[in-house]
């Protein structure tokens, strides 16, 4: 299946330490499996737990007229612990994400040292966080929830409780892989760093906001070129600088992480995400693909139109680009390669579509924007539109002029009734994304609760009309959707806490001021954004460079008179063109591993497409309309 490949060949969730040798105890792997299921099959039971109470939400407020006050409630209660054991699942499947362009070039013996040290980095940061989640936890026990009328603590006892988890599974990994030198050696590496921190205390503190570049600038970008992953190199840095720069009590940054990742509209986060795997898996996209192949593939160049197409209507649904680009390249790329398309020109064109979709409502940056700025989801929805169909008008002039001299001759034009035929099969799985987006931007429902409404139509439309649902998939689709979510969100809180250490220090001030007083004004302002949200998008991937950046800037847009949803648009743009840029966009390593492709063939033809994207951001930058004009 499409989307099994994804966890196998996925560059952006490279396995920490998958380069060591056979297993050397096989006990510790059967422990390991088993405190694996036991955390999974939990994490599965929340996720339908989040469908059924939000959903039972939207049919008690809209159908009976009768809301249920404790839902949301409830939901959010459950989402915590759904975060944070996902986290742990995700962390024990070594899914989070990181950045591996860098080591991925060392030898053998380098790399797996190299595993071996960020996986004793994210276990340093567990096993100092642990204590602080802990006394967050029971402080939380003396407020009461206004309407359960139960402890919080239930609710933020699943912080300590992921950490350990999480922590226990790095142990295991580095008990039971590689040789003790090697291991040894990450282990003092670790100790040693964290060892000069600790005595150069004193030196520290008097540096006053030099320690921002220190630790923000210094430790969070070792550890992401490091290889650590990106939670936990953003947790090392902002730990660090409270614990020895501040006076700060450690708690309050668990208190940043958790108001970080229980925001209630990353909620739809699993939701979506899970809605994407239905897609997948009854056919809906497939139908989709084959109407779109069956209008267009007679023309030249039709096929990466059909690409193009395609990607603009699943894209944004399931909370993953790989999961978008798994959904659509598998249907595609055989019948591009018989018809002569060079397989690494189709991976360039697969990962340009990935940076031009990302703007494309209901997608997971755009809520992450609207939660962390306080920007209006519904109006990010009907923002996004636009600008992404720009961004597919300028690759399609370059799609035309790469394939004007296509020989098509061996190719039949679909006669009026097959592409009738194929409409009519394709039409509830095209009607999906419009509903959703319809229901959104009408108020009918939030982006949370729309994610409901679209898995139980995606469910029945697989079963009644495509008939095609794997009940025996749906156990590892939730465990995926668990392991995910908890990925993002675990980001999120870790990024939420570095912004406040960053606005606590005064930074914001001091950006503000500098940006605000650039020459040139709005302009140079978007030009300045661009350059740097191209770099944290190779860096960072989208989700962490927003949440760390987004409250610090969407202010200072406003400031020089930047419409806040004309802003958005321009940073998720560019952000997605660093991210699927090449050398170290991990977006572009995804599309080649779902193609199968050696990444050295697409690297001169993506710089093409690379430019046609960026042109269309210029576009959309200078034409706020293009963004505004239907809000």
């Amino acid at each position: 299946m499409a989307h099994v490949e994804i966890t196998e060949f996925s560059v952006t969730e490279t396995v920490i330490g998958t380069t060591a040798g056979p297993p050397r105890h096989s006990l510790l792997r059967r422990i390991e499996s088993l405190l694996g299921l036991m955390v999974e099959i939990p994490a599965a039971i929340l996720v339908v737990a989040e469908i059924v109470i939000l959903f039972a939400g939207v049919i008690a407020r809209y159908v009976l007229h009768r809301p249920l006050i404790w839902s949301d409630e409830l939901a959010s209660m459950l989402f915590l612990w759904l975060a944070m054991l996902g986290a742990a699942v995700a962390f024990r499947r070594a899914e989070h994400m990181r950045m591996t362009a860098v080591i991925g070039s060392a030898p053998p013996a380098v790399r797996f040292y190299l595993d071996a040290v960020a996986t004793c980095a994210a276990l340093a940061f567990l096993v100092m966080i642990v204590h602080p989640a802990y006394e967050y936890a029971y402080e939380e026990s003396f407020i009461t929830t206004p309407a359960l009328q139960i402890s919080n603590t239930w609710r933020a006892a699943a912080l300590p409780v992921g950490v350990c988890l999480m922590a226990l599974f790095a142990m295991l990994r580095l008990a039971r892989d590689g040789n003790v030198k090697a291991l040894l050696a990450a282990l003092l590496t670790v100790a040693g760093i964290i060892g000069v921190f600790w005595l150069a205390q004193p030196l520290l503190r008097p540096l006053g906001n030099l320690n921002l570049i220190i630790f923000f600038v210094g430790v969070a970008g070792f550890c992401v070129f490091a290889g650590v992953p990106i939670a936990f190199g953003f947790g090392l840095a902002t730990f660090g600088y409270l614990a020895l720069t501040t006076h700060t009590p450690l708690m309050v940054l668990v208190g940043r992480m958790d108001e970080g990742m229980s925001h209630l509209i990353l909620l739809s986060v699993p939701l979506f995400v899970f809605l994407g795997l239905l897609i997948e898996m009854t056919g809906m996209a497939r139908a989709m693909v084959a109407f779109l192949a069956s209008l267009l593939g007679h023309v030249r160049g039709g096929l990466h139109y059909v690409l193009v197409g395609a990607m603009y209507l699943v894209s944004g649904i399931s909370g993953s680009k790989a999961a978008d680009m798994a959904a659509v390249a598998p249907v595609l790329f055989p019948e591009m390669k018989q018809r002569g398309a060079r397989p690494g020109d189709l991976v360039a064109l697969l990962a340009a579509t990935g940076a031009q979709t990302e703007t494309i409502p209901p997608s997971l940056v755009l809520i992450t924007i609207g939660s962390v700025t306080g920007v209006s989801i519904s109006a990010l929805f009907t923002g996004g539109l636009l600008p992404g169909i720009v961004l597919a008008i300028t690759l399609s002039v370059l799609v035309w002029w790469r394939y004007r001299s296509e020989d098509l001759s061996h190719v039949k034009r679909a006669r009026g009734s097959q592409i009738a035929k194929t409409f009519m099969v394709a039409l509830p799985a095209i009607a999906l994304p419009f509903v959703i987006r319809y229901a959104v931007v009408e108020g009918i429902a939030t982006a949370t609760e729309v994610s409901t409404i679209g898995i139980v139509y995606s469910v029945i439309i697989g079963l009644l009309i495509y008939r095609r649902f794997d009940w025996r998939r749906l156990p590892s689709m939730l465990v995926e959707t668990a392991a995910l979510s908890g990925a993002i969100l675990l980001i999120i809180g870790a990024a939420t806490g570095m912004a406040w250490g960053l606005t606590q220090s005064g930074f914001s001030r001091s950006l503000a001021s500098a940006m605000t007083g650039l020459p040139g004004g709005s302009a140079s302002f978007i030009a300045v954004s661009i350059i740097a949200f191209v770099i944290l998008g190779s860096v960072l991937e989208g989700i962490p460079a927003i949440v760390l950046f987004g409250p610090l800037l969407f202010p200072i847009a406003k400031a020089v008179g930047v419409h806040e949803v004309h802003y958005a648009m321009i940073i998720i743009l560019a952000m997605g063109i660093g991210l699927f840029a090449p050398p170290f966009g991990v977006g572009y390593y995804a599309a080649c591993a779902i193609g199968r492709v050696d990444p050295a063939q697409g690297m001169r033809p993506i710089w093409g497409y690379l430019v046609a994207l960026l042109i269309g951001l210029i576009i959309v930058a200078i034409f706020p309309w293009i963004s505004i004009g239907f809000l």
